[in-house]
């Protein structure tokens, strides 16, 4: 049996690569990003990043590293985070970075398992996952063991988050590690801080059976908007902003 450490709202989104508007793979994707909105307490909205723009493959437990972007209080201060963008370069001008596009959301919960945590969620929407759902390795259901990484700690050449990017971690949060370069997501509270970098595990496909929770209950639990209320985005905004579907868009 698990302990539920936190419960709230997840989206899952994906960024075209510059300059694509329109997305039919994988290839066209720069970055998959999650949102966590947590019910209770702060209720603060935190944009992660996971690498390799898919999620781990829950069968050959991959572990794939990601990061916490930003983290805000305002739906309208994440959606600025999520537009289309127009910026110079100047080798190449003008360049188009098209809009984070949804593309499944539901509930999740941070659970202590053991020793250890997890990370595990449900899908509301859509209904009957589609190509982009399957390439990004979004699963219906399924549960990841979290680990946060010691922003203290070194990281071999090439791999994380470098120099001003990296968590600055108030005292208490930064004791939980200790001498340990890797730590459980306990408190939660470690999200609340961008540039915090973690580990994702995959767990298992059947969250409840693994964790003796009820996701079913917690997806009823969740509020029934969709991501476009959940982040305030208007009338005029959203008929620009792509609906989530099961297809590439």
């Amino acid at each position: 049996m698990s302990e539920v450490l936190e419960d709230g709202d997840i989206y899952f989104l994906y960024r075209p690569r510059v300059g694509e508007r329109h997305v039919e793979s994988l290839d066209e994707v720069q970055r998959l990003l999650i949102v966590l909105h947590p019910w209770h307490g702060r209720r603060r909205l935190r944009l992660l990043v996971v690498g390799r723009k898919r999620l781990p493959e829950i069968d050959e437990h991959d572990r794939f590293w990601a990061f916490v972007d930003t983290v805000v209080s305002r739906p309208a201060e994440l959606y600025e985070a999520l537009r289309p963008h127009l910026y110079g370069t100047k080798t190449r001008g003008e360049r188009f970075q098209p809009p984070a596009r949804p593309v499944a959301e539901g509930a999740y919960c941070v659970t202590r398992h053991d020793d250890h945590t997890h990370l595990a969620y449900q899908l509301e929407l859509p209904r009957r996952p589609g190509p982009p759902q399957h390439e990004l390795r979004i699963e219906p259901e399924a549960s990841y063991v979290v680990t946060v990484k010691n922003p203290q700690a070194p990281s071999p050449p090439g791999v994380g988050l470098r120099g001003p990017a990296r968590a600055e971690l108030p005292a208490d949060l930064q004791e939980r590690f200790g001498t340990r370069r890797f730590a459980p997501l306990d408190p939660p509270r470690f999200l609340d801080h961008a540039g915090v970098e973690m580990v994702l595990v995959g767990a298992a496909h059947d969250a409840s059976t693994e964790l003796g929770i009820d996701l079913d209950a917690e997806v009823e639990r969740a509020a029934r908007n969709t991501i476009f209320e959940d982040l305030r985005i208007g009338r005029a905004e959203r008929r620009e902003a792509p609906s989530l579907t099961a297809r590439w868009q």
